[in-house]
This record gives structure tokens, sequence and C-alpha cells, in this order.
């Protein structure tokens, strides 16, 4: 099969694959006699109901199910492999009939196309197996796996050398519930290829087992994406467990983030009380027609429930419509753990947790040590909850298990979703250690780190299986001479690391992430004194020379001078990072609780300090070691000052929303809410006003997430203070203004600007559903359906969430709905609403940018 063919058809229509070859064993309602024929007539077990093998017992039955289907205008039939694998097999001791009977089922579907005069293809299905990696079999131990990467491995290469070796052209990985199990395969798929020399095509198709739109091991469908993408397939898409309506606001999520084609093949509805599949080949075949009228389908086909008249109906419907185009290959880069992070041209810095690290948390380490993971795992936890957006996980140390450790640490976490869903990085100087956490880890890891330390050919092979286990890589600027500790040799190691990776190893430059090394200054020694105005200047020159690369870097090593010193610590932190930023730093190791909002910081400190960063004066060091002890001495004095408690009442509030100060919050609000003339005005005033310092700082980078997170949680108390005063000013029965669903879209999890507009609202007597955050837009509509709401109100905080809400109001277009929509959110824009959003809706839609516009607004859209 040539692959050119296969693209050249992909543009000129939308490619068809058969249905269900269950359903039609199941129809021909076979024996336990025609299950065993011949080969197995003695076995001392019961083999009905083990479809596949009939491809050793009734082959001509197999290979007339696969002629129906061609005779219906199939371009691909699907072997009958599904259960295949040695570990499906188990279940009958046949474990050791895999590779046969995957051989088997190739040869017979290629004779069925030979004999039906066909030019289909043939796709090796292989399916997930009835084990999962990710999910504990026992509640009592979450750390306990009923299957280990490794068998999965073994297991699904019998598969594909069986299926490869019977001449299928194409392999899938199919009904993917755990995206552990698809990256076992993955794993084989690509040793296979490596070990042959060729690549056979490989389409990947999940699963979403219910309206979360999540995968059975929790994975929403965009960091499945990101999970598998490194696999390279030739096809991404959902099969399995929904019908076609049911999974098409999930095929929208894959369609906005693939660059490849997307397939679907769902079943003939959802079963009904008997467990049997009733949606008509028309019907099914009509939902499926106005999805490909909408552009989101290369490639359909069904699943369970789907006979050779449901695939002539959708053929048939189909016929004419143009495929889905394929958008220009994606170069951001992604991570993933149950949910995705991408970094976009507009991403602010990734802050990575490091206090899951025994050699950087005395408290982590004695955890560990002691055994005490429940403890553990809220240190994780926390940094989660304050912010950090990655968390680094590091066993290293010489008393511990290192290898066994981390396993089972990630295998934990692995069960909490407040912390797996976000992306790990797996931090270690063994290779050991590290891929022990690669094989444990569905999501899309980092590996911190890889370096030139043991040669260019150890390199390459480390890199080489980071690729396989499809993690991102940082890679510290060390070779074989040692670390790099000049720019020159910054740009000379890190030149010669990306052209080894992406021309020997060929990894995708958006999975690099360069660590140019942080190093102490202020040392005492001079040629210590640039050496964080180097690792500045090299964050530029990467950022110009490998421009889809990232950067990142251990920030608090650059302190190491003042350990003991918090506050010129927390100072040093912050300024060095608003100076890397600006230059191109992506991301970094930083411990949250240690970093000062740069614009407060003391100004003769700040001064003091960037003179030692940016090595600005010869005399910098000794002027900020002369000063340090004034600095520490007002460490005690600091954290009991009182002096902004002297300034007027709007400049307090605004200092403890900025500070994330919530000691006297309550009492500053209510001595506001006694000046104002309603609790309406210090939400519109103050606190708004505070909110807005903390947005422009944050947009400047001179704020960070976990900082931002603070004041978040100081806004919501201020305001949860307000919320009784509010509802008395409400007239008691007087008819409400109007219903109100509000939300932040899918991908967002902000919502504290949301929750601010839902109170002032409330107080003008507005009815708010409030549906909270990462709200898919199916449950926006039909919530605002089932609950006759007079209008919707779409929030975002990043930028993903302007495409999320134009999928809003075209899933509203789609439903030929036209009620008011009001769009609101530190992203979203006038220009952007018009342009972007208003075109795709015939119904009215409002931007509202600030809380107090939100009344008239609302007052306005439902008088029109």
């Amino acid at each position: 099969m040539k692959l050119t063919d296969f693209h050249k058809k992909l543009k000129e229509r939308i490619l068809v694959i058969d249905g269900a070859m269950g359903t039609e064993i199941q129809s021909k309602k076979l024996s336990e006699s025609d299950f065993r024929g011949e080969l197995f007539k003695k076995y001392n077990k019961d083999l009905k109901g083990n479809n596949d093998l009939l491809n050793l017992t009734q082959p001509e039955i197999i290979k007339e199910i696969h002629k129906s289907f061609l005779d219906k205008g199939c371009d691909f039939i699907q072997t009958n492999t599904f259960n295949s694998s040695s570990i499906s097999q188990k279940d009958y001791d046949l474990q050791e009939k895999a590779y046969d009977l995957n051989f088997t089922g190739a040869k017979i579907a290629k004779e069925a196309i030979s004999e039906a005069n066909s030019n289909a293809w043939v796709i090796g299905s292989i399916g997930p197996t009835n084990t999962t990696a990710s999910i504990s079999p026992d509640v009592t131990d979450p750390a306990k796996r009923n299957i280990l990467f490794d068998e999965l491995v073994i297991s699904y290469r019998e598969c594909i050398d069986g299926l490869m070796e019977g001449g299928v052209d194409f392999l899938m990985f199919e009904t993917i519930f755990d995206t552990l199990n698809a990256k076992a395969g993955i794993f084989a798929y690509l040793d296979k290829c490596e070990e042959v020399g060729k690549e056979i095509p490989l389409m990947i198709s999940g699963t979403i087992t219910d309206n979360s739109g999540r995968t059975l091991s929790g994975q929403t469908a965009e960091a499945f994406w990101t999970s598998v993408k490194h696999a390279n397939p030739c096809s991404i898409g959902f099969n399995c467990a929904l019908g076609a309506e049911q999974l098409r606001p999930h095929l929208i999520s894959l369609n906005k983030i693939s660059d490849i084609p997307i397939s679907l093949h769902p079943n003939a509805g959802l079963p009904n009380e008997m467990g049997e599949y009733d949606e008509t080949p028309t019907h099914m075949a009509n939902i499926i027609k106005e999805m490909a009228e909408s552009n989101l389908l290369n490639i359909v086909g069904g699943c369970c429930g789907t006979t050779p008249d449901h695939i002539e109906a959708i053929s048939y419907a189909i016929k004419g419509i143009k495929p889905k185009e394929l958008s220009v290959s994606n170069t951001q880069s992604s991570f993933s753990g149950l949910e995705p992070l991408v970094l976009t041209d507009d991403s602010l810095f990734i802050n990575i947790g490091e206090r899951s690290n025994v050699t950087g948390s005395a408290k982590f380490a004695r955890l560990i040590k002691e055994k005490n993971y429940s403890e553990a795992l809220e240190v994780a936890k926390e940094q989660v909850e304050l912010g950090a957006q990655m968390i680094d996980v590091n066993m290293d140390e010489g008393m511990l298990d290192s290898l066994e450790e981390m396993d089972h640490f990630l295998k934990l976490v692995a069960t909490e979703p407040d912390i797996s869903k976000v992306p790990i990085v797996i931090d270690s100087s063994k290779w050991e250690v590290i891929e022990s956490g690669l094989k444990v880890i569905q999501g899309k890891a980092i590996v911190n780190s890889i370096s030139l330390k043991e040669g260019e050919d150890n390199f390459i092979k480390v890199a080489k299986l980071c690729l396989k286990y499809g993690a991102a890589i940082i890679v510290m600027a060390f070779d074989e001479k040692g670390q790099a500790d000049s720019l020159k040799r910054r740009k000379e190691i890190c030149r010669r690391c990306y052209d080894i990776l992406t021309k020997k190893v060929k990894y995708p430059p958006q999975d690099i992430i360069f660590d140019p090394n942080v190093f102490a200054v202020a040392t005492g020694l001079e040629e210590h004194n640039n050496y964080a105005n180097d690792f500045i200047d090299a964050c530029a020159y990467i950022k110009k020379e490998f421009p889809l690369t990232s950067i990142s870097g251990g920030i608090s090593n650059v302190s190491f001078s003042f350990r003991g010193n918090n506050v010129v610590r927390e100072a040093m932190h912050s300024v060095f990072l608003y100076h890397a930023i600006n230059k191109g730093l992506t991301m970094g190791i930083v411990n949250a609780g240690q970093l000062a909002v740069y614009e407060d910081i003391n100004p003769e400190l700040k001064t003091l300090v960037e003179d030692v960063i940016l090595n600005r004066r010869e005399d910098a060091t000794e002027r900020l070691v002369d000063e340090a002890t004034k600095f520490q001495k007002d460490q005690t004095r600091r954290t009991t000052d009182e002096e902004w408690r002297q300034l007027g009442i709007n400049e307090r509030i605004n200092h403890a929303l900025v500070q994330g100060i919530n000691k006297y919050i309550v009492e500053d609000v209510e001595e506001a809410r006694c000046n104002s003339n309603s609790p309406v005005e210090v939400i519109e005033g103050p606190l708004m006003d505070g909110m807005n310092i903390v947005g422009d700082l944050f947009g400047d980078g001179k704020m960070f997430l976990p900082q931002v997170v603070k004041s978040a949680r100081v806004m919501k108390e201020a305001v949860a203070y307000l919320v009784p005063y509010l509802e008395e000013e409400k007239e008691g029965g007087i008819q409400t203004n109007g219903k109100i669903v509000m939300a932040t879209v899918k991908g967002d999890v902000h919502d504290i600007g949301k929750n601010i507009v839902g109170v002032v609202l409330q107080c003008n007597n507005y009815e708010v559903i409030d549906l909270g955050v990462m709200v898919p837009a199916e449950q926006i509509i039909d919530t605002a359906i089932e609950e006759k709401a007079d209008l919707i109100g779409l929030s975002g905080l990043i930028t993903p969430s302007l495409d999320e809400m134009i999928g809003v109001v075209q899933e509203l277009t789609r439903r030929k709905m036209n009620i008011p929509v009001m769009i609101g959110g530190a992203t979203t824009s006038k220009t952007h609403t018009a342009v972007k959003i208003s075109p795709e809706y015939s119904g009215p839609i409002v931007h509202v940018n600030d809380a107090s516009k939100a009344v008239p607004v609302s007052t306005s859209l439902l008088s029109e």
C-alpha cells in the first residue's frame, strides 16, 4: 500500500471504514462447537464468545463478513483481531495463540479483498486489552496494578508482529480507555518500525466513556491527543461507548487541536434496556451527514451495533461531501496530565512546583522516608492549589530506593485527579529512575533531564527512548567537559544538542526544553559575577536561534549564597525571573512561596539585587552583602508591619489584594461598605480596582500565577462577606428580571471575574445559574434549554478560551437558537467579539469589559 494513495484519496473524499464484526458474528448465532471447530474440539474450556478464535476455526465465516462490508463500498476493513492479544486470550488459556490469531486475521482480510475484487485497505485492529495500567483494581491499595507497562509492550508487540507479517496496510489502536495502555502499544510499534526499518501507517482511536467527555482513565480529548501524538499517527479519532450524536462535542474538541485526519466510528446509538443497539441506518447516517457537512470528518465507519446496512447508508449520505481540511502542522509546545497544557505565543511564565523533591524539601524527604504517602501527596496537591502548572518529582536521596519510590509515588499521584491533572516533570540524575516514572504516567511528561555529559552516543540513546515514551525533554547545557558556565559555552552546547536532537533523533523542536544552567551569584568569586546575566543572555539566544523550543531553569539556585535570608532570596528570584522572562524564559522550577511581587520590592533592595543579577557594578556583590543583614533584620518586622494599615480604605484593600493578605480583608470590606451607598459599590470600586492592578502586574510579568491565586482567594473571601448584604438589598417579592446561565468555558479554570459578575447580577434581581469552570459547550446550552434561560454569560481568562467561546456560539447556531450571549474575561475584547465570535451567530452578542457593565447590558439585551 502506498501511503501517497491514501493521502490522495483523503483529499478527494471522506473515506469509509467497515462496521461491527462482533454484531455480525452474533447474528450468525454460532454454537460452542462452531467456535471450537476441529482444532479445539476437545479443548477443556468453553470457547463460545471468543470471536477472534474464529480466525482459526471458522475462517470462511469471517471472510464472508468482510465481503458483506466490502459490498457496501468500504475503503477499509478491519481484521477480526480486536481481542487477539496474549493478555485478552489469557482468559481462555490461549495466550500462546496470539501471534497466529493476528497473522491469520490479516490473511483472511487480504483474501476477502482479493476475492471481492476490491481496492480496499486492511487495518490491523488492536484492542485495548481487558486490563488498565493506570487504575488500581483494589480500592484499598491505590498503587496496585493488574498489568505493567513492560507486560503490555510484550503483548502488543506480538499483535503487531502477526498483523504486519500477515500483510495489513494499517495498524489501529482502538477503543483506548487508558492512555497508558496505548503508550505501551505505541512503544512496541515504534520499536518494531525501528527494527524493520520502515513505518506502517498507524491509526489511533480513543473512547470517551460517558458525558464527562473523558476517557475511563480520566483524560480529556485534548490531553489524550497530546499524550499519543508522538506516534505520528495518520489519523486520530474516537470509537465505541457512545453514539455519533454523543461523540459530536468531543470530535469538535479534537478538531480544534489536531493537524491530522479525524476518524469516527461510533456505535449505533446508545444501547437499550436489553443491551441492544437499535439506531437505524438512516438515522445514524443523517447524524453523520450533518457532522460531515460541518467539516469534522475525514474517515468514518461504525462500531457496536453497526451492520453492512448502516455502512451503506453512511456511504450514501456522505457522498460528495468534502472531507475536513487539514490545518497547518501544529508547532506549539504541549504537555498533559489529565488535562492539556499548551504554550502559545502569548502564554505567560509556567510555574513548576519544586516541593515534591526529596533533595529540595526536608519535609517531603521526611514524609517519603516515613512512607507517609498521604501527606506527601498533600505537598504535591498544595503546590497545584497555589498555582503550579507542572509538578517536579525527585526521589534522588542516598537512603532511598529511588526507582521504587518514583514508581510508587507516581502511581499514587495517578489516583489523585487534583494532582494528576497537571503534567509531571520526572526529575532524576539516574536514567533508570526516569524510565520507571515514564512507565506509569499516561500523560505527556517532561524528563528532567538529559545532557551530553556521558557523550553523544548515550545522549542519542536516551533521547530516542524519551521519544518512544512520548516525553518532552529538558536538555541541560552540559557536555563531556562539564557544565556550561559562560555564555559562549551555553551557546555552543545548546546548538550542538539541538542539531543532534532534530537531525539524528528527529525530536520535535517543540518538545525540547533547554536549561542553560542557573548558578549562584554574589558568591564572592569574581568569575561568578556574570552567571545570572549570562543565563538571561542565553535565553535571548535560544529564543532567537531555536524559536520552537522552550527554556527552563531552577530559579532558586541563583540566590543560594543568601540561604537563610528569605527577604533577599525572594527579591532575587523575582528580579531574576522578571529579566529572564523578558528575554524568553518559558518556565522554571520555583517555590511559589518564595516570590516577591516585583513592583513591591523595597526600591533600595531592588536596585542592589538588579546590580548583582545584571552585573552592573564591580562592587555589586559587596554592596548587597553589606546591606543583606539589614533586610534580614527587617524580615521579622515585615511580617508584622502595620504601616500599610495607615493608608486609606481603598488603598488598604488594594494592598491586601496585591499581596494576597486576608488577615484584615473582612474588616476593611465592612468599613468600605459602611462608607458606600451599597455593597455593589465596594465590589465595583476598590475590589475591582485591586484586581485590575493584579491583572496588569500579571500581564507585565511582575506577578506570577501563584501570587494571582492568593489574590483571587482574598477577593473571593471579600465577596463572600458581602453576599448577605447584597441579598438584603433585593426587594422581596419582586419578579426576577431574567434568568442567566453563566460559565467559564471548557479548558479554563479561572472564575473570579465570573463570580463577581454573578453576584452583581443577583443583586439586581437576576436569577443566576452558575455552572462553574471547565464547562463544555453542550452542557452550557443544554442547561440554558432546560432552565429556559433568557441569556448566556461566557467567561474566560486564557487565550484558548476565545476559540472555545466561538465553539459555543457555533453550537448555538447549529441548534438554531438565538438566545443573547454576554462575553467577558481578561483575554476577551470588543474587537475579538465583533470580528471572530459575532459572525458565527445570528443572535445578539455583547462584550462586557467589567462587572459594572453587566447589569445595564443584560437589561438592554432582554428588553430588545
